[in-house]
């Protein structure tokens, strides 16, 4: 297997895996253990299964994991095609690492308002199960808007993709769609919140086309070794 065709296989492998633990993470764990406005019964959900929980709270670190060695693998990969573009594009994948550890510690807060401990004593229970459930509303509200750079790396990488010839402009192009979509999706929570979630769902198939044939195409293929003419 050619270099590039390897860290081709090695980005679109990365790729998945940071993407798998991010879905996880802000889709199944949220409504397994989130009840909407019943602190009580989220607090029931936790303690019900607390090693499921702490598995939730793995899923972001695996995912800024992920996002560590990706970059390494895009800068690799692109490097050759424009290094600044290159910078700006690992520049804006790992700027989400801090954010996901971050976000870690809104699941973590739960656990230790609710672990039973006698500095708690002053709060009574409904107080803490409160606090609990407006630690989980952060994280749903920090997920939100660290979607802007879910956008924001996809445009750089667009490009790199459009301008590569190693892999197929089309792709190029479906990113940078992906990415216009996630930008508006973010501007809508920020401006108008009560509509992001119909406009994120709603603009599912955007992502899906630029994130999922990427991956795709990558782990299937590669990259081209021989840079198919302009």
């Amino acid at each position: 297997m050619t270099a590039r065709r390897h860290t081709g296989r090695l980005v679109g492998a990365l790729y998945l895996g940071m993407a798998l633990f991010s879905a996880l993470d802000i889709t199944w764990f949220p409504g397994r253990f989130i009840a909407p406005g019943d602190p009580a019964a989220t607090a029931a959900r936790i303690a019900s299964a607390p090693l499921l929980y702490r598995l939730w709270t793995v899923t972001e670190l695996i995912a800024g994991v992920c996002a560590i060695y990706l970059a390494a693998a895009l800068y690799q990969l692109f490097k050759e095609v424009d290094r600044n573009q290159g910078r700006v594009l690992v520049g804006m994948v790992l700027v989400q690492v801090p954010i996901w550890f971050a976000l870690t510690l809104t699941h973590l807060a739960p656990l230790v308002l609710l672990n039973g401990s006698s500095y708690w004593s002053v709060f009574d229970r409904a107080q803490l199960e409160a606090l609990a459930q407006g630690s989980l509303s952060l994280f749903g509200r920090g997920v939100s808007a660290m979607s802007a750079y879910w956008g924001l790396w996809l445009l750089p990488f667009g490009l790199l993709v459009y301008r590569s010839r190693f892999i197929p402009r089309l792709l190029g192009v479906f990113l940078l769609v992906a990415g216009s979509a996630y930008l508006v999706s973010a501007a809508t929570h920020f401006v108008f919140p009560a509509w992001y979630q119909t406009v994120f769902w709603g603009a599912a198939p955007l992502y899906g086309l630029g994130e999922i044939g990427i991956i795709g195409w990558l782990l299937i293929k590669g990259a081209r070794e021989d840079v198919v003419p302009a």
